[in-house]
This record gives C-alpha cells, sequence and structure tokens, in this order.
C-alpha cells in the first residue's frame, strides 16, 4: 500500500518593478511641495498688495506733488508712469526674495531634504526641479502682479495723463522687465539658499546684496567702489526695469561701466548662474 504525499503547488516568482524617478515627476513632486507650504501664499500676498498698493499710493503722490517751480516733480517725471514702479518693486522684491531662499533652506530645516535626495540619488535633478518650479511660479505671479499694478494706474489716473501706453515698446519692455527682475531676484536667492542651507544665512545675504551694500557703495567716498557698484545684482539686474531715457538720466555724471538695460540683467544672471554652480558643485561633495 503506497501513501500519496501532496505536493505544495509552486508559488510563482514576482519580479519587482523597478521604478524609475523622471524628471517630470521630480517637478510635480516639487510643485506640489512649493504650493503646499503656507509661507508661499503669505510671502507672495505680501508681495502682490505690496507693489500694486504702492504703484496706485506713489502714482496719486505724484499726481498731488506740488509744480517744479514749487520743488516738485518735472513735467516728465509727472508723467512717467514707470517711476512708481521702480520704487514699489525695490520693496516687494524682497519677499520674493525670502521665499525664494525659504523653497530651499526649509528643506534643510526639517530634514526633507534627505528623502528628497534618497529618492533621487544623483541629487542634481532635485536642485534643478526645486529651482525650475520656484522660478516659473515667481515670474508667472510677478507678471499677474505687474499687470494688475498697470491696469489700476491706468484705470484711476489715465485721465490725468499718467498710464502705460501699451503703444511704447520701451514702456512694455520695462513692464516685463520688471517681472523678470523680480522672479530672477527669487532664483538667486533660491541659489544662496542652495549654497548656504540655512535660512538665516540665505536671507541676510541676499538682503544684504539688495540693501545694505549698495547704500555703503553710495556714501563710501572711495572711487573703486564706485565701478564696483553696476555690477551689483540689484544695480545691474534693475537695469531692466527702465526705460533707455531712463537708464541714461541715471547714469549722467556717474563714473564706472553704463550698461544697457540687457546687459544688467545679463549681469544680474551671471551671479544666478555662478551661486547656483557652486551651490550644485556643494550638493554632489556634501552631506546632506
Amino acid at each position: 500500500m503506497s501513501t500519496a504525499v501532496a505536493t505544495p503547488p509552486a508559488t510563482p516568482t514576482v519580479t519587482a518593478r523597478k521604478g524609475k524617478l523622471s524628471f517630470p515627476h521630480l517637478l510635480r513632486s516639487e510643485w506640489i511641495k512649493f504650493w503646499s507650504v503656507r509661507s508661499t501664499f503669505w510671502t507672495l500676498a505680501i508681495f502682490l498688495f505690496t507693489v500694486v498698493a504702492l504703484v496706485v499710493l506713489i502714482t496719486l503722490a505724484i499726481h498731488n506733488a506740488p509744480p517744479e517751480s514749487q520743488g516738485g516733480p518735472s513735467d516728465a517725471d509727472r508723467s512717467d508712469p514707470l517711476n512708481a514702479f521702480q520704487a514699489a518693486v525695490y520693496l516687494g522684491q524682497f519677499a520674493v526674495a525670502i521665499l525664494g531662499a525659504l523653497t530651499i533652506t526649509g528643506e534643510y530645516t526639517t530634514g526633507m531634504i534627505r528623502t528628497s535626495l534618497t529618492a533621487a540619488p544623483k541629487r542634481l535633478p532635485v536642485l534643478w526641479s526645486k529651482g525650475l518650479v520656484a522660478a516659473l511660479s515667481m515670474l508667472a505671479f510677478s507678471l499677474v502682479t505687474v499687470a494688475a499694478s498697470a491696469g489700476l494706474q491706468w484705470l484711476f489716473f489715465n485721465g490725468v495723463g499718467i498710464g502705460v501706453d501699451l503703444g511704447n515698446s520701451q514702456q512694455v519692455r520695462a513692464l516685463f522687465g520688471t517681472a523678470l527682475y523680480i522672479a530672477t531676484i527669487g532664483v538667486l536667492a533660491f541659489a544662496f539658499g542652495a549654497l548656504m542651507r540655512h535660512s538665516a544665512a540665505a536671507v541676510s545675504t541676499i538682503l544684504g546684496l539688495l540693501l545694505v551694500i549698495p547704500i555703503i557703495f553710495a556714501i563710501v567716498p572711495w572711487k573703486p567702489l564706485k565701478y564696483v557698484e553696476p555690477f551689483l545684482p540689484g544695480s545691474a539686474g534693475q537695469s531692466i526695469t527702465m526705460t533707455d531715457a531712463q537708464i541714461a538720466q541715471n547714469v549722467a555724471g556717474t563714473v564706472g561701466a553704463h550698461l544697457t538695460a540687457w546687459q544688467g540683467y545679463g549681469v544680474l544672471v551671471a551671479w544666478v548662474v555662478v551661486v547656483l554652480g557652486v551651490a550644485a558643485y556643494l550638493l554632489k561633495r556634501r552631506d546632506a
């Protein structure tokens, strides 16, 4: 008599699929992270309110200023709609700079950067995707802010001769350049954040370059500083926010390089490339 031995059924072998984290996947992930942080909405809201309110208020102040014979602005300055934008952007840019720095330093503060770099061991795609999402988001929001400011200025003050002329290529280029400058400042702050990996250090550095150092260069009577000042990121980049006539008026009687609008913006881009390049090199070399 024989005994039947039950043979256990063969278990099929399941081969785990290796997932590939592509660059579009990284972009989607960074997009979600960028817009899921409350600081993004707060800083962009502050930027929008600051720029729009200041453009309207400064335009109102220029319109109500006394005539030139009584110490007020000249007739050319009074009718130039871009003067209000320059003062508004000078203050509003700091909110975007802070956002750009926090986009990357916030992950180092929370330790989330380790998870990101574990998912993408090559590291640099993480940096590029973060920077691209931040740059496109800040550029789009800057364009909306500039358009809203120009629209309100035209709505309230076009009847008194203060409003952007869309048929004037110089004014249109300056308006687009204003949004481009703001977004690029945000990317520069992002680059310093990637380099320093600390929020306070990155924010202090970018604000120092935009606010403190230009004032020091202006008040210290040392001629070599006058030759360096046109190549500071803020001084050079702001030329793209002005018409050629405004640039010529600003550089009249000054020493050093006289940069055109696109030359000045090229200097600002060079700052971004150098700082971001150093940050990328150190990201590959340092521990997270």
